[in-house]
């Protein structure tokens, strides 16, 4: 049998061998903005305010050793949507060494005319693909969503910061396919001081319109649905303000639960669960510089957003698919965002691009069957241009460490609240590279316990390890970093559409300059 006529015997056939798919499954991902893997109830959360989405991990999968590809928002989301890591695809910073790097609106580049993304792919199988919510993978016109796969936007190209005053920054522009509506603060309000706004409804309902369309319809579709709320300045819309035990933080994620569960739910009325492909996560750790009021939980792991440690890296991940997806696993498969890409294309039946490298693995034997794993593969934690740290099986070897500078730290910007770990949580950028730190996540999920060099287990891991980063370095062909020059005059102006609203501003003369990465 092909490998072909294997994946789609595997896609048409249940556990119980009934052959119900008879076209490609719809496709949603839901990318939260920091959320952390300990937000959950099913994770641990105490408070238990995720309802919808603790009883989707008892329908589905969930994939307690799930990792994002950066700490990091755009460099994640770069790396889901091309299968490949931000150092291949260009998302990242050669300014300094070891920095992370995104794409706050002064930035000139963007996600590459040279790198393919999976909704352009996905049109092969005629799926009609839209994103609603942030896109944050560069502001210019031609890095905009429609211009690289996706046939439908509704959502902003970055972070909702603001207010700002017009004369010396925009505010960001809230789009609907290729045109502006509005902008953050002034057409879509979110109020600073109470925290209220009704985006994340705004996006439900963009979510829950596309879905329907397209069943209406019979087309496949691919929703990338990418709501920001808990992301800092938390907002909820006023039903759900003051309801949850966390406070603000905790109110937005239990708004965001409750879409989840609307749109699960209209899965189900449709009659179109069974045939589609539903996977929640998180685009990095939770941001705990901004906890405990506008930051969430990162459970037993250490730091958060911004680290490569556990906490900046591990996600929440649940995967759902009525009849297919048997109800109520859990899967230890080490796995990442980078895998959605190939696993995406597996489902639908298409060829992943042979003319490149990808990081993402197909894991549909995961998925389909109760109890399969893949290969002992390696997660990679890249910070920037550099190898932080590398993963195999339970063991966690660290060949960089690095938290935020000593400067920043005294003036009060701790990305590790609370966990300093001697030599491991370092305010200066230490190589380890001679004798990697090295960690059993089993025993000790929160990297406080090193194991000694003088141990022989510590000589038996490495000797396992070293070739794995070996080969990698070797083969590595770094991509065009797109995150080194920022430039006030490509900020959000004049977007299109912005003359119809009377919305256009009048930016400054083009002054292009390194941009400066902290950390």
């Amino acid at each position: 049998m092909s490998a072909l006529t294997l994946i789609t015997a595997l896609i048409c056939c249940s556990f119980t061998g009934e052959t119900t798919h008879v076209s490609p499954p719809n496709i949603i991902i839901m990318l939260m903005d920091d959320m952390g893997w300990g937000d959950l109830g099913v994770l641990g959360q105490p408070s238990k305010e995720t309802p919808h989405l603790d009883a989707m991990a008892a329908q589905g999968m969930l994939l307690p050793n799930f990792y994002t590809a950066n700490p990091l928002c755009s460099p994640s989301r770069a790396s889901l949507l091309t299968g490949r890591l931000p150092v291949r695809n260009g998302f990242y910073t050669t300014n300094a060494h070891a920095r992370n790097a995104y794409t706050p609106q002064e930035i000139v580049g963007g996600i590459s005319k040279d790198e393919i993304l999976l909704p352009r792919l996905l049109k092969k199988k005629g799926y009609v693909s839209k994103i609603v919510g942030k896109w944050h993978l560069g502001h210019r016109p031609q890095h905009l969503p429609l211009e690289t796969g996706f046939d439908e936007w509704f959502g902003a190209p970055n972070c909702h910061f603001g207010p700002y005053n017009s004369s010396f920054r925009p505010n960001i522009p809230v789009y609907n396919n290729s045109e502006m509506l509005g902008r953050f603060y002034e057409e879509f309000e979110i109020n600073r001081k109470t925290g209220e706004s009704n985006l994340t409804q705004i996006y439900l309902q963009e979510s829950l319109d596309f879905i329907l369309r397209q069943a209406e319809a019979g087309r496949p579709f691919f929703l990338y649905w990418t709501p920001d709320a808990t992301h800092a300045p938390v907002y909820a819309s006023r039903p759900f303000l003051g309801k949850s035990q966390r406070g603000r933080y905790g109110d937005a994620v239990m708004e965001l639960d409750y879409s989840v569960g609307r749109i699960l739910s209209q899965l189900q009325t449709l009659d179109i669960d069974n045939n589609t492909f539903v996977f929640f996560t998180s685009d990095n750790g939770a941001a705990l510089v901004s906890a405990p009021y506008e930051g969430g939980s990162n459970g037993p792991f250490l730091c958060g957003k911004q680290t490569t440690f556990e906490g900046g890296m591990r996600e929440p991940a649940i995967a759902w698919w009525p009849g297919t997806i048997k109800e109520g696993t859990v899967n230890f498969q080490l796995a990442n965002v980078m895998d959605l890409f190939t696993t995406s294309l597996a489902l639908a039946g298409i060829s992943p691009p042979d003319d490149r490298t990808l990081d993402g693995l197909d894991l549909t034997p995961v998925l389909l069957s109760r109890s399969h794993t893949l290969q002992n593969r390696p997660i990679f934690y890249y910070r920037g241009d550099e190898l932080m740290a590398v993963r195999l099986g339970q063991y966690k070897a660290h060949y960089w460490t690095w938290t935020n500078s000593l400067q920043e730290f005294k003036e009060g910007i701790d990305f590790c609240p609370c966990q300093d770990v001697p030599d491991v949580t370092t305010h200066d950028q230490r190589e380890h590279t001679p004798s990697p730190i090295l960690f059993h996540l089993g025993r000790d999920p929160g990297e406080k316990f090193p194991i000694r060099v003088f141990n022989p287990e510590y000589k038996e891991v490495l000797s396992r390890i070293s070739p794995v980063v070996e080969q990698h370095k070797k083969s590595l062909v770094p991509g065009i970093p797109q995150l080194n020059m920022c430039d006030l005059s490509v900020m959000n102006w004049a977007p299109a559409g912005c003359e119809k609203l009377g919305k256009c501003l009048k930016g400054p003369k083009s002054e292009p300059w390194k941009c400066d990465w902290p950390h």
